[in-house]
């Protein structure tokens, strides 16, 4: 019986899930060898970079943090399983010489059923671990949307630009009074992981007819 290191994606949630402090990266254009000429101003126009207000507050900081502590937890418990059905298996390759056909058999079958249970639970941590991201994304950006409206408002813009704005006249841009705005209004999330695998709650029992 072979087994392959069923958990070894895990090892990557650390890294996968902190995304909140280096998605900003991956917008930020990279280093020029001469300082970027920005042309004149554009009347009322505006722009913002969501990943970048995001990674730069606090409660972005804070979520960022919270989540690579659920997925360092997610981690270890799967770590500890891969570990405990690997020895166990080990201990199966050498003892199955002495062992019969029959107990062999069942032996591997139950080793088997464990390895295929330890696969879907990673599954299972993954879309958790996704889904926790995901609503913890939508309540900072619900608690953004104001404060960006605001900002707007505030600048007397006409046109606000997002996301695919990659670099601009620095008199554009409202990011950092966005981000000044929503460290104002919050500085942390309170949360835990998402549970997928939650039992449904039971339909309710139709009133008896008189």
């Amino acid at each position: 019986m072979t087994f392959k290191k069923t958990t070894a994606v895990a090892g990557a949630f650390a890294t996968a899930f902190a995304v909140f402090a280096s998605s900003a990266s991956a917008q930020t254009p990279p280093a020029a060898a001469a300082p970027i000429r920005h042309g004149a101003a554009v009347p009322g126009v505006c722009f913002y970079n969501f990943e970048r207000a995001l990674a730069s507050s606090d409660v972005g900081k804070a979520v960022a943090a919270r989540i690579n502590v659920i997925a360092k937890e997610v981690e270890v418990e799967l770590t500890n399983e891969e570990k405990a059905l690997t020895t166990d298996i080990q201990g199966f390759d050498r003892a199955r010489a002495t062992m019969t056909p029959d107990a062999a058999e069942q032996r591997a079958s139950q080793l088997t059923i464990r390895r295929n249970a330890l696969a879907r639970k990673l599954d299972l941590r993954q879309r958790e671990l996704q889904a926790t991201r995901g609503k913890a994304l939508d309540r900072i950006e619900q608690e953004m949307s104001p404060v960006v409206i605001a900002t707007y408002q505030a600048r007397s813009c006409a046109v606000l630009l997002t996301g695919s704005v990659v670099t601009g006249n620095p008199q554009m841009d409202i990011t950092d009074q966005v981000v000044t705005g929503l460290n104002a209004k919050i500085k942390t999330l309170t949360f835990n992981r998402e549970r997928l695998d939650a039992p449904a709650p039971a339909a309710p029992t139709p009133a008896a007819r008189p």
